[in-house]
């Protein structure tokens, strides 16, 4: 552990004060920060609730560390800390800012080293770092409070996260359009559009590219997200991975039986086989079409075959569907999938919200009725 880190940066004033915006590099900022969690506190029988930050979620966490070890990791937006003066010493001619643990007048170390720095914001980011690997000289930017009390940190930390708008995701996926590199992501992404483009797909103008309706569109039923999550899981367990793969102009490796008894479209997305993952789900719905036609093509008001419920339990359904009817690499007609929907003795009324309830429980219900239905285990 260093006895000091110098931080170039520049000073800045706004109206909360002023503050410093510098780089630092990750190694030495996972080093000196700490969070300062949210909870309840019994000092001296006393409860009361201390700390600011939320807990890191470990989900986020592990998915930041996969993230920082890629090609094209990229951490944009500052990471927000509060730091006492004490620990800090800034040169106005150099445009650096010493920052070292605090020692008192009896040399008592009283601020170590690795308590410098209180995280306002970014401490997913940093605890992704420190469970990550990655370059040496992955730098930081750090935006740096100095001496703000308990209640400002309080308030930057609340306004910075009520102010967040996550991103729809659909318009995430929709940026892959300008991907260069091969990726699960965009490949489906390409899947998503074509289906919605041409007139003869069962989804043609039903999907939500951006995730909300489309100007002109009063048939759309699912988002563009809804549809690649439910197709991607057939195609990769790990798609950053995959991302970073072909990032490298590498490829990845072919599957056995075992594993294509769930990833079953895998190999086909590795051997580019893009056009015919297209039939598989084109050809499968054509059939979802042809044997409920009312409840697929009506949007109305109670219906839930061909809103998000619907589609994702027979996404579900298409696995145990599809390898029912063939072995992976083989695209089925819509012909032999409507063989196995004929056994199943539902009518058009049957897939309602009455039915089948929104959320998780109404999906997984209609996936184990077509199961069970077409006897297939």
């Amino acid at each position: 552990m260093s006895a000091f880190v110098n931080v170039p940066c520049i000073k800045i004033t706004q109206p909360i004060g002023s503050f410093f915006i510098g780089s630092i590099k990750a190694k030495d900022l996972c080093e000196i920060t700490k969070y300062d969690f949210r909870h309840l506190s019994n000092d001296e029988g006393f409860e009361s609730y201390i700390g600011i930050n939320r807990k890191v979620d470990p989900t986020r966490e592990a998915d930041i560390a996969k993230y920082v070890g890629t090609s094209d990791a990229c951490f944009p937006t500052s990471i927000i800390l509060a730091m006492p003066a004490v620990c800090v010493e800034y040169d106005e001619q150099d445009k650096h800012l010493k920052i070292q643990p605090y020692v008192n007048d009896e040399g008592v170390e009283e601020i170590s080293f690795d308590k410098i720095a209180t995280v306002l914001d970014g401490q997913h980011r940093i605890a992704g770092l420190k469970k990550g690997t990655y370059p040496g000289d992955f730098e930081i930017n750090i935006s740096i409070f100095i001496d703000l009390d308990i209640a400002d940190q309080a308030y930057v930390f609340s306004t910075i996260n009520l102010a967040q708008t996550k991103v729809n995701k659909s318009l995430v996926y929709d940026l892959f359009d300008f991907a260069k590199a091969r990726s699960p992501q965009k490949i489906c992404h390409n899947i998503a559009v074509a289906l919605d483009k041409e007139e003869d797909s069962p989804f043609h103008k039903k999907i939500k590219r951006l995730g909300t309706s489309t100007e002109g569109r009063f048939n759309e039923t699912i988002t563009q997200a809804t549809f690649i999550d439910s197709l991607i899981v057939y195609i990769t367990n790990d798609r950053l991975q995959d991302r970073e793969i072909y990032r490298k102009k590498s490829k990845p490796n072919l599957i056995d039986a075992d594993e294509l008894k769930t990833l079953f479209l895998r190999n086909m997305f590795i051997e580019e086989k893009d056009l015919e993952i297209t039939d598989i789900v084109w050809n499968y719905f054509d059939a979802v079409k042809m044997r409920w036609p009312k409840a697929w093509l009506n949007p109305g008001r109670g219906e839930m075959l061909n809103k998000t419920n619907g589609f994702r339990a027979l996404m579900r359904f298409l696995r145990p569907c599809y390898l029912h009817i063939t072995l992976p690499g083989n695209v089925p007609t819509k012909e032999e999938y409507y063989k196995v929907f004929e056994k199943i003795d539902f009518n058009d009324e049957h897939f309602t919200i009455d039915e089948y309830r929104p959320g998780t429980s109404g999906e997984s219900r209609l996936y184990h009725d077509l199961k069970d239905k077409a006897n297939i285990p």
